[in-house]
């Protein structure tokens, strides 16, 4: 694949963002900024971004992060749809998880000390939930919260000075990840299933809202989590211990960067009351190496899915990790350099686009080489512009 042909494709993925601006300018400064993103910088922060659009100052990106008109929100629903036209498949997977952004001082939208995956430990950092689309294409962020706690929403004065929207309500991570997947099912993305860790899965209104939207999920808890089997009530690591042998099937999980990610696995129906086309499991990992390392699923499918296919959905969650991964490295993800709301949402969903951006080369080169040519189908069914004088 040529530049030439790299170019275009871009195009028409920026062409697709017209609509969410008032004016040209802010449009055009919104393709610079992709643009950016997309070069190998050592850093991507306003200086450097500045720099690589030919500006001797940032102020053209702080105008397009801080004061230009433009709805971010129409631009994520614009990436969904860019998704469903390259990447999508039936068998679709949504991914549910957070990460930490460290940050110092106090100021920025939503930040405290609080746990970040991303360090292992307590931090300062802000945290953001998101939500993940993979196929066999590849995998992409698609929509993003930032979390705020509810000391944050107790301090009107800081959340105002931070530019937080006035009516702003506390949400837990899992209101807001409903919130990302509710608007993915509305902008029409083909989903079969939905998974993401314990954080997600001890949510009981979650798992009861999937279900009633009959959307079948793998969701970690924990091993406290409490199940019912026939009259028993069983705490999940007590139940554990009671399997037999026999009950272990040892199954990939799919590969990882150091090959098959192999593990003993087992599945328990437990109690429901959703009809014969429906069952409830609990699902159980186990280390190979270290069998005392057990994690647990609760899982709500169709009746007589195979263990081969819950494996295969349980290990669609480190798909996350890897566009965090990538995001961070190559499209700025966490390289940011504002402190207001607004803000945070406009450069996490350009660098969303940027990364979708990326995934759909990668597919298409992939498609290309099986091919033995590159196809004009990679280009899509919009007319690819150029990018607009400022």
């Amino acid at each position: 694949m040529n530049r030439s042909s790299l170019q275009d494709d871009l195009a028409v993925l920026v062409s697709r963002l017209r609509p969410c601006f008032a004016r040209s300018a802010p449009y055009g400064n919104a393709w610079d900024y992709i643009e950016g993103l997309l070069k190998p910088l050592e850093r991507k922060n306003g200086w450097q971004l500045a720099e690589a659009c030919g500006d001797s100052t940032p102020d053209k990106v702080q105008f397009l992060l801080d004061r230009a008109v433009w709805d971010v929100d129409l631009a994520r629903d614009e990436l969904i749809g860019y998704v469903k036209e390259r990447l999508a498949d039936p068998g679709g997977v949504l991914v549910v998880d957070e990460t930490g952004f460290l940050k110092k001082g106090i100021h920025s939208a939503g930040v405290q000390r609080q746990y970040s995956g991303t360090a292992g430990r307590i931090e300062n950092c802000q945290v953001g939930v998101f939500l993940a689309y993979t196929t066999t294409q590849g995998s992409v962020l698609v929509d993003r919260a930032l979390y705020l706690p509810q000391e944050w929403l107790n301090n009107q004065a800081r959340c105002q000075s931070a530019g937080i929207p006035e009516k702003t309500a506390f949400q837990t991570k899992p209101q807001l990840a409903l919130g990302m997947i509710e608007q993915a099912l509305k902008q029409g993305l083909p989903v079969s299933w939905v998974t993401g860790d314990a954080v997600y899965g001890n949510n009981s209104k979650l798992r009861h809202w999937l279900e009633n939207a009959q959307l079948p999920y793998v969701l970690g808890v924990s091993s406290q989590e409490m199940v019912t089997i026939g009259f028993e009530f069983w705490r999940s690591a007590t139940l554990l211990k009671n399997l037999q042998a026999e009950a272990w099937q040892r199954l990939s999980a799919g590969s990882g960067s150091k090959g098959e990610r192999w593990y003993d696995w087992a599945c328990v129906p437990i109690n429901h009351m959703l009809g014969p086309d429906w069952q409830r499991d609990l699902l159980m990992r186990r280390s190979i190496e270290k069998p005392h390392e057990v994690a647990f699923y609760r899982v709500f499918c169709k009746a007589d899915t195979a263990l081969a296919e819950l494996v295969h959905v349980a290990g669609q969650r480190w798909s996350v990790e890897q566009c965090f991964q990538l995001a961070k490295g190559e499209t700025g993800l966490d390289q940011y350099e504002v402190r207001k709301w607004k803000g945070w949402y406009r450069h996490i969903t350009l660098s969303m686009l940027a990364l979708a951006f990326l995934v759909v080369q990668r597919a298409c080169k992939k498609r290309a080489s099986n091919r033995g040519a590159y196809s004009p189908q990679c280009a899509g069914n919009s007319q690819a512009v150029g990018s607009p004088a400022l």
